[in-house]
């Protein structure tokens, strides 16, 4: 495998223990990037090290540390390495959830977890196959990148795939937020009209249909700068002008009728019932649906 391991270590359930590599299962590779360029020499603009009242530094210079009581005390890398905080290179499996039990605000980023050697491969796939068959997810903590990790391990196709958790005190109180929702009750054909939308535009999840969009116009824009012309200008298609009032009753009815009539909306109406042809059985959907594999 080409890519080089995120990070190495064990998965330990009770007396069982294996090793295993962790593999980022996200890629920026296929995104432009901007950087900071000197607009009269089109050169890449550095960071430089400074110290007020001191002046520019030497990247050797720098030291972790942390502020005690005002006071600064320095962490070497090696005080780092010493310390014995057995999640630094085992993940034990202390829980199993069902996945609906974690709500995706706590999920925060996704790595292939894959067996490190051939010895570890009957464990892992015994690991993999015991979730998969429970229905549960397994928790435990990990250090990356010098932080403790809540993370949650579940079956992905052939494998498990890792993700780490954010822990309660991160999230922010989401009542606070919500506080200016207005407890009003709306009107039941206004829901039962918005439940028919939804209906229609239901399906299952297919990832390759969503494209980004700002990312294609950024990537116009710069060939069109690379040709020296000026770059496309964004309209504000579709979108309501300011002052237009929108009757929400009148709007549900259009959108169903654009429904109705296979329109722009992107949904599409639901075929008609027939009675099926004698010794048929029912029709299958053509084409193979792509699906993430998540067990």
């Amino acid at each position: 495998m080409a890519a080089r391991p995120y990070w190495k270590g064990h998965i330990r359930l009770a007396l069982v223990s294996f090793p295993v590599r962790l593999y980022a299962a996200v890629t920026g590779t296929n995104k432009v990037s901007l950087h900071r360029y000197h607009r009269e020499t089109g050169e890449r603009v550095r960071n430089q090290l400074y110290v007020p009242d001191h002046g520019p530094i030497e990247r050797d210079e720098v030291v972790m540390g942390a502020d005690a009581d005002g006071s600064f005390v320095p962490i070497e890398k090696e005080d780092l390495d010493e310390l014995k905080v057995e999640s630094r290179h085992t993940i034990d499996l202390s829980h199993f959830v069902d996945a609906s039990d974690v709500d995706a605000i706590y999920y925060d980023k996704p790595y292939f977890v894959t067996p490190d050697g051939d010895i570890a491969n009957e464990a892992y796939v015994t690991i993999r196959d015991a979730l998969r068959g429970a229905k549960k997810m397994a928790l435990g903590q990990i250090v990356l990148g010098g932080k403790e990790h809540i993370v949650a391990i579940r079956p992905c196709g052939k494998g498990l795939l890792l993700e780490t958790l954010r822990y309660a005190e991160e999230l922010r109180e989401a009542e606070e937020y919500f506080a200016e929702v207005e407890d009003v009750k709306p009107d039941k054909d206004q829901v039962k009209m918005a439940q028919q939308l939804i209906e229609s535009r239901a399906g299952e999840f297919k990832p390759e249909t969503f494209h980004d969009h700002y990312q294609d116009a950024l990537r116009d824009l710069i060939e069109e700068r690379m040709q020296g012309h000026e770059g496309p200008v964004e309209k504000d298609a579709g979108k309501p002008k300011k002052g237009q009032v929108i009757n929400l009753m009148d709007a549900l009815k259009n959108s169903l009728k654009e429904e109705d009539k296979g329109g722009s909306g992107g949904g599409k109406k639901a075929p008609a019932k027939k009675k099926p042809a004698s010794g048929s059985g029912s029709s299958s959907k053509s084409g193979t649906q792509k699906k993430r594999a998540t067990g």
